[in-house]
């Protein structure tokens, strides 16, 4: 998975130096990425328990695409959305920016009708919070619902690379089995699925009662409504072989 890393610093610091948004470089480009999220419109998206975008709770405003507060609740709101189309091997990256107190998250290996009733769907989530002033951090085991960690199962380390009231970069790499988390160029977590050890840290979380979490070949990506307003731009993806 290494292999890829240097291509992809490269193209982070491409877009850096180039003051536009939601596009792709000549680069990127040639590398086989393609924008996720065009900047303009709800295209590729639909609600994670609808057939259509959500028709309020996320705005669309100056190619940033924000969920709106709406009182802290998972998925009360306009409720999460999901691309319209299933991904396997990939790269994924996201620009995001919380307000202060927030919490939302970007989940793959998402099944959007695993969970019809209450909450958020259901899928691998590497956790966005603000963990100076959620309660969120505090919970969980060990850290593992900070910012950065995959959701009530791997904590990030403390010392992750984080700027606070600006946008800062998330990258989740795929590849098979192993998984890796990626925040502002800076690998946080890696682990690997479909075996017993990860099988034995599902049962001792909060997705243990879900038949087989974690180990889909493929499913959708999903940003979460949790009732806080986080912003979201640049967000691409390179699908691999």
């Amino acid at each position: 998975m290494k292999k890829y890393i240097l291509s992809i610093i490269v193209c982070l610091f491409a877009v850096n130096l180039s003051a536009q948004e939601n596009i792709l470089t000549e680069q990127e480009v040639r590398e086989g990425w393609k924008l996720l999220w065009d900047g303009k419109t709800t295209a590729g998206w639909r609600g994670a328990k609808l057939d259509a975008f959500p028709a309020k709770g996320w705005v669309i405003e100056k190619g940033i695409l924000k969920v709106m507060k709406s009182g802290g609740g998972e998925s009360t709101n306009g409720g999460d959305i999901v691309t319209t189309r299933k991904y396997k091997n990939f790269i994924l990256k996201a620009d995001f920016k919380i307000t202060e107190g927030a919490n939302s998250g970007i989940k793959y290996f998402v099944n959007p009708d695993l969970n019809k009733g209450e909450g958020s769907a259901i899928g691998c989530e590497f956790q966005i919070l603000d963990d100076d002033k959620h309660p969120d951090a505090k919970l969980g085991v060990k850290g593992n619902r900070t910012l950065g960690s995959l959701y009530d199962l791997i904590p990030a380390p403390i010392d992750k690379p984080f700027v606070k009231n600006d946008f800062n970069t998330a990258m989740v790499i795929v590849k098979d089995n192993k998984v890796e988390h990626w925040l502002n160029g800076v690998l946080i977590i890696e682990y690997e699925r479909n075996n017993q050890m990860w099988n034995a840290l599902v049962a001792y979380s909060k997705y243990a009662d879900w038949p087989n979490f974690g180990n889909a070949i493929e499913g959708n990506i999903l940003l979460q409504d949790h009732g806080d307003e986080v912003w979201f731009k640049n967000i691409k993806i390179k699908e691999l072989k």
